[in-house]
């Protein structure tokens, strides 16, 4: 199949360039709007009883007995004159106007400004009437930030008040543009970096810029996509800094891969036509296997019942595609204006050769030592904590962060997200009374019956704050105590219920994940001792990172844990990631072996002639990775300190030292096939003397 394309787009190259871009030029002006529909919100659990309540509540109870969850908090030294207060208030109720499913209060201005004149210098909360469930509000307080230009330098400020929103929904809606500042940055430190890699590993500037071009024409229409999609569906914040992420990392090593195969046969002496059928043949194909591998890890992630883990995988899934269609496609044309310009490869240093000749020859010494560090880098998982929240996401000093504190120290900690409780009435008075007496309740107040009658509607407010976890185990507790029949919501309960979510489903991600890809190197490899023995080794990459990650958050923070949305996104990017790697060595083991070499000799040679490639696509992945784990929003730090771990560790670890030596170990036994080894004889008859499918970068 890719035989027949490259020889299309050989032939029509120039159409294939013209095409690129002018899709490139239509994405860049919807990319760069690709935030502006994103939600703040999907973290609902389907069927959960958090999204019973909210739904209950919306239909069935009207907007002014519900609890103010959203609302403005201003904040002003004293001494400032009311006039300030007015203009801040005036603002609010601009915006809230044409602002859906929110209301101004007149009455609730009143009290505020009686508040700012007799208590000069203490924050004033104005409450807002929401017309939306607690899984929509982001969506409206992001409305409300964009017109009160929040996120602008000095947005918010009228004279010496200071306006923040406050809110689980403001929260979220906050995360936003904290997500979207740190996207940026990440992207602007990413690539300079990437492209010095690329510049030292080719020694040559037009071959380091083919792969830089490839990820950002990837980046640039998968954020395109992201736009047009998120106008239909919801699709979280996290969205694009996933996409980039994965994105950028994954297209410029699969260029890589063929890039390199182009200038060793540059270098062999072939021809540029005949050096790019045979790249796209060998490292053509394991492109395909892997970007195959990295969407069906991915896919996995589907699995858990919320639209926030599910659009965090569609945009990885796309980056992904889009990828492999570059490369497929735009990345052979390209090779075909080129030609020789590009330059041949340089001689393949003799120091990879010269350590697999070490790892061969001492392979259960080798074995041992690198199972040895990989079970110490992992063992400190067995104390990984996890937990999630807005607050604890944002900088100490962020405009949203500093609202929401202020807020607290009027209202109290719990009193911004009340849980939402829902009893029938002949359980009333039991209910109250078991309220009343938990020593994390410091208010409970009936609120009103619903309008269908069958339930009778209570707010009550912790005494910590809805992040918490002596809020959660509240949560768990009236769960257990209340009359059966009774329902807990709220944005604790929304978090508890996606926290069971997330850990009821890593089961199912770890099955679908193991399978799908042994399946995979299975029919690729045809050999089931090392289709087995490489998900053995992503399963010890995945160990590893999940050891150091803990290492990083749990036991150098105060306090600290994993967040929850970080445990099955690093599970599914790490295991497909570790395929690329997988992918290229054994299959440029296979190659000589399928070239009639013995099981060492085909180790030996397969990491000579990949040990550099690994290493430099390694070092892009690490360093991609690695700036967003230096984002702000521990989300995305969290999934790419454990994402730069990981990969480090595959392409070390396993790759050069546990693969080779086990390899070495089980000999020939690497090629067992059902029916005695017919299936790899028949490989190499196929794939002598040709390079074919079967074949690698």
């Amino acid at each position: 199949m890719l035989a027949a394309l490259h020889g299309w787009v050989g032939r029509h190259r120039v159409v294939v360039l013209l095409a690129w871009v002018a899709l490139t030029a239509a994405s860049i002006p919807l990319a760069l709007k690709q935030s502006d529909h994103l939600t703040g919100g999907g973290f609902a659990v389907d069927g959960s009883d958090s999204q019973q309540v909210e739904r209950e509540v919306l239909a069935a109870v009207p907007v002014d007995f519900r609890p103010a969850t959203l609302g403005a908090v201003l904040v002003a030294p004293k001494g400032t004159p009311l006039r300030d207060y007015r203009a801040a208030i005036a603002a609010l109720r601009a915006a809230a106007g044409p602002t859906p499913h929110v209301a101004f209060v007149s009455q609730a201005s009143d009290i505020g400004l009686f508040y700012a004149r007799t208590k000069p210098g203490r924050p004033v909360v104005i409450p807002l009437l929401l017309d939306a469930d607690e899984y929509h509000a982001p969506d409206v307080a992001k409305e409300l930030r964009k017109r009160l230009h929040l996120a602008d330098e000095g947005g918010g400020r009228f004279g010496g008040v200071q306006l923040h929103l406050v809110g689980s929904g403001a929260l979220w809606a906050g995360m936003v543009d904290l997500t979207k500042d740190d996207l940026a940055h990440a992207e602007r430190v990413g690539f300079p970096i990437v492209a010095l890699i690329l510049l030292v590993v080719f020694g040559a500037l037009a071959a380091a810029a083919l792969p830089l071009a490839i990820g950002g024409v990837s980046i640039l229409i998968t954020g395109a996509l992201i736009a047009l999609l998120a106008r239909h569906v919801d699709l979280t914040f996290y969205v694009p800094n996933m996409a980039s992420m994965i994105g950028l990392g994954v297209a410029v090593d699969y260029s890589l891969f063929v890039v390199v195969r182009f200038r060793e046969e540059l270098r062999d002496g072939a021809d540029p036509v005949t050096a790019r059928a045979t790249a796209m043949a060998t490292s053509g194909t394991a492109v395909l296997f892997s970007g195959v591998a990295v969407v069906i890890a991915l896919a996995a992630l589907l699995l858990v019942p919320t639209a926030a883990i599910r659009s965090m995988a569609v945009g990885a899934i796309m980056v992904v595609l889009v990828a492999m269609l570059a490369c497929a496609t735009l990345l052979p044309a390209l090779l075909a204006v080129l030609g020789r310009r590009i330059g041949p490869a340089k001689p393949s240093p003799g120091a990879f050769r010269r350590w697999s000749v070490v790892v061969t020859g001492h392979p259960k010494l080798a074995l041992g030592a690198a199972l040895a560090i990989l079970l110490a880098l992992a063992a400190p998982a067995l104390g990984l904590r996890t937990g999630d929240g807005a607050l604890r996401q944002f900088p100490k000093d962020n405009e949203t962060r500093k609202g929401f504190d202020a807020a607290r120290a009027v209202r109290g900690p719990g009193d911004g997200a009340p849980l939402k409780v829902l009893v029938r009435a002949r359980d009333l008075n039991r209910s109250v009374a078991i309220l009343r007496a938990d020593p994390e309740v410091t208010k409970t107040g009936v609120r009103t019956r619903t309008a269908d009658k069958r339930w009778i509607f209570l707010v009550v407010t912790p005494r910590h704050d809805a992040d918490s976890p002596p809020a959660k185990a509240l949560v768990e507790r009236l769960r257990r105590t209340l009359p059966r029949g009774s329902l807990v919501g709220g944005d604790t309960a929304a978090q508890v219920d996606f926290n069971h979510a997330i850990r009821g489903s890593l089961w199912k991600i770890g099955v679908w994940i193991l399978a799908a890809t042994f399946v995979l190197l299975v029919v690729m490899l045809r050999a089931i001792p090392l289709a087995l023995q490489a998900v053995v080794a992503n399963i010890l990459s995945v160990a590893a990172s999940f050891g150091v990650l803990t290492l990083v958050e749990v036991t150098t923070k105060d306090g600290g844990y994993v967040d929850t949305v970080t445990i099955p996104i690093i599970l599914a990017v790490v295991f497909g990631l570790s395929m690329d790697y997988e992918v290229f060595l054994l299959s440029r083991i296979k190659e000589r072996r399928a070239a009639g070499a013995d099981t060492r000799t085909a180790v030996l040679e397969g990491i000579a002639s990949s040990g550099r490639t690994i290493t430099g696509a390694a070092l892009v992945m690490v360093a991609v990775f690695a700036c967003f784990a230096l984002t702000g929003v521990p989300v995305i730090a969290q999934i790419g300190l454990g994402a730069a771990v990981a990969i480090a560790v595959d392409a070390t670890l396993v790759r050069l030292v546990l693969v080779p030596a086990a390899m070495t170990l089980l000999g020939e036994k690497c090629w067992w096939w059902p029916g005695g080894g017919g299936g790899q004889r028949r490989v190499a008859r196929r794939t002598k003397g040709a390079a074919t499918p079967a074949a690698s970068a």
